[in-house]
């Protein structure tokens, strides 16, 4: 099974964003000692607790100071931006480090209503328009867009080209993905849709593209390990300054950790939206959830985020789970 890192850049006080930066340099740096096959950054704008606003700066500074590990957006947000930019930005990208680039594309606004004007205007015509795009997109990182019948290229071209995948949390995204064949990831740790219900409807619709000629397909999920499953819960309980819209996860009950964050042991099912969204526990609890779940899905890879407020726990937690899956 292949193991993936998406990473929030999270700004855990009292650091500031340059310390939050840097620890996201260790954190990719170490899943590519530890064997992870991917480091992905995700987009949020004005969110004081995460420094994740430019996913395509903080990627080429990362390509800079590894050396094997792929890259990506998980996800640029494509209805904030005209596709030949974004092509132009990838296809540098996969200049620079050939073979390691990967665009992860995504429909979400990423910030607050007055930000998202601020930074392109109408998002829900933008959205309409997403069609469109997202055929401009492929046209151009295929060396076949046209404009007023001028052929217009993303330079630089790269000698290989990025790897496209379509992130999202509902139906809409698992049917752009198929439509357009690109990759898709289901975003279950934030969704309550069912992960296997998603990844069918891409399988089952997918059409093929120059770029991705077989589906594929990844789940995005939350995981907090640690040495014992005690410990796991109670960094799960405290939460984090960035998921307050999960109160289920940031905050203890009377003093005690939330149902909703049990454990799942052998043969249990974990019925909570909670559940689905977090796995908690020590490294072989973890295993035995992610390869039941893949099984189920029919994937052979996870892209893991792990919300703990602590920079050193957190990339223990990923250390733990690579012992046992990579």
């Amino acid at each position: 099974m292949k193991l993936s890192v998406l990473d929030l850049v999270p700004v855990i006080p009292p650091a500031e964003p340059a310390y939050a930066i840097e620890q996201s340099v260790k954190l990719a740096q170490h899943a590519e000692k530890w064997g992870y096959t991917r480091y992905w950054v995700a987009e949020h704008h004005d969110m004081p607790g995460l420094a994740c606003t430019s996913p395509e700066v903080l990627l080429a500074h990362i390509g800079a100071r590894t050396q094997r590990i792929r890259l990506g957006s998980g996800a640029l947000l494509l209805p904030h931006y005209k596709p030949l930019k974004v092509a132009e930005v990838f296809h540098m990208l996969a200049t620079l480090y050939p073979g390691r680039v990967d665009l992860g594309i995504g429909r979400a606004p990423g910030g607050s209503a007055q930000v998202t004007i601020a930074l392109s205007g109408n998002f829900l015509e933008n959205v309409r328009q997403l069609p469109n795009s997202l055929s401009a997109l492929m046209a151009l990182l295929n060396d076949q867009f046209e404009c007023e019948g001028q052929v217009v290229h993303a330079r630089p071209l790269p000698s290989i080209p990025p790897d496209v995948w379509m992130l999202g949390t509902n139906r809409k995204s698992a049917d752009f993905a198929a439509a357009y064949g690109t990759g898709y990831v289901f975003g279950q740790f934030m969704s309550d849709s069912d992960a296997l219900e998603m990844v069918a409807a891409y399988r089952n619709n997918f059409q093929p593209s120059p770029q991705v000629q077989a589906p594929r397909a990844m789940i995005a999920i939350g995981v907090i390990c640690a040495p014992t499953d005690e410990e796991a819960l109670s960094l799960a309980s405290e939460g984090v300054p960035w998921q307050q819209s999960q109160p289920d996860v940031t905050l203890r009950q009377n003093g005690e950790v939330p149902q909703s964050l049990a454990v799942a042991r052998d043969g249990q099912k974990m019925q909570s939206a909670a559940g689905r969204k977090l796995l908690v526990g020590t490294a072989e609890t973890v295993k035995r959830q992610l390869v039941g779940l893949a099984q189920l899905a029919h994937i052979d890879e996870f892209l893991v985020v792990t919300p703990i407020a602590d920079y050193e726990k957190r990339l223990r937690s990923y250390e733990l789970l690579g012992s046992v899956l990579v």
